[in-house]
């Protein structure tokens, strides 16, 4: 059985406390993007194997979240048989994009469907929620208000039907500790619902909190937000801590020029 798991995009990014147990309290909101990674699980009678192609995952493949998925399912349904799984990387790690968070979540609802698990989005999203801060987005996978560490999550009605996104990632790898390191956490200054419902606002209001450290460190990062708004998108922000920016545009632009070796994705919103 094969899945496609999908990347997202914040619009939005408010970092607004931090909390006891190391983690920051957010505010954003998350849409799915049509960027795809390949996800298959055959039955194996044997063992419990997995394989990539594409962009090189690093790290060891146990701490890989589609194998964390499988071993917490299987603490609960001990009777789950052997996979062969295989995931062909397609979304650029560690670029604010959650393409390894898609990855496991999509290994839920593959597993729940290939198993008859019949376990609801809810349950799913328990499951998710301890993979991970924004695992459970890509459960329902549509436009959500996040708050908490990322895992509580608020249906908005949000549509870019018809927009044109440009996503770019410039291959820079953002740690986790230097996109913090330069926040300093507070409460958002606009309501978040209400920019977000007047696109006119999003330019000046809807904020990625960490652009302000993170740009100063990697210009080449701001820079490709401003030739985005350069070629006429009505809203550009890097997204999550980066290091890929996305600009949406009302209709398909022309070239938008770069220098350097770059991570390039266009497609039409549903």
């Amino acid at each position: 059985m094969i899945s496609f798991p999908n990347a997202k995009i914040n619009l939005g990014l408010h970092i607004t406390s931090k909390r006891k147990d190391g983690y920051h309290e957010i505010e954003t909101c998350m849409l799915p993007i049509p960027l795809l990674d390949a996800l298959e699980m055959i039955v194996d009678p044997k063992k419990t194997s997995f394989a990539s192609t594409g962009i090189t995952i690093p790290g060891n493949e146990k701490d890989n979240l589609i194998l964390k998925a499988y071993q917490l399912l299987k603490k609960d349904f001990p009777n789950l048989p052997h996979l062969n799984i295989h995931l062909h990387k397609n979304i650029p790690i560690g670029a604010g994009l959650g393409g390894g968070s898609a990855d496991a979540a999509f290994a839920l609802k593959l597993m729940n469907n290939l198993f008859d698990l019949l376990l609801d989005d809810f349950f799913l999203e328990e499951y998710a929620a301890e993979l991970g801060s924004d695992c459970a987005f890509f459960v329902e996978n549509t436009p959500k208000i996040a708050t908490g560490r990322g895992e509580i999550l608020e249906h908005i009605d949000l549509d870019l039907k018809g927009t044109h996104l440009v996503l770019i990632n410039p291959l820079i790898h953002i740690g986790t500790k230097e996109a913090y390191a330069g926040v300093s956490p507070a409460l958002a200054k606009t309501n978040l619902k209400e920019v977000l419902a007047d696109r006119s606002r999003w330019k000046d209001e809807l904020i990625n909190d960490f652009e302000e450290s993170i740009f100063p460190n990697h210009p080449e990062i701001a820079e490709i937000k401003k030739r985005l708004y350069d070629a006429g998108a009505f809203y550009a922000a890097m997204s999550g801590s980066g290091s890929s920016v996305f600009g949406l545009f009302e209709e398909k632009p022309d070239s938008i020029k770069l220098r350097g070796n770059y991570f390039y994705f266009e497609s039409m919103l549903d």
